[in-house]
């Protein structure tokens, strides 16, 4: 048990730090929103955090 726990925490990590190194400050923060509203089943503060990291993630796809 603590070996998959371990992985899944790395797991996070990875994918935080590579949403920031893309995204920036923005997308971190996009990424926490998401990962709160999912945790206290908030569905107003996940999709806020969904529509950051999509504006984010299409952002540079749209003024192109």
């Amino acid at each position: 048990m603590p070996v998959l726990t371990l992985v899944s925490a790395a797991f996070v990590v990875g994918v935080e730090q590579a949403i920031q190194w893309k995204y920036g400050t923005t997308g971190a923060v996009g990424l926490l929103l998401l990962s709160v509203g999912i945790k206290v089943r908030s569905p107003a503060l996940s999709s806020v955090g969904a529509v950051v990291l999509a504006l984010v993630a299409t952002g540079p796809a749209v003024s192109s």
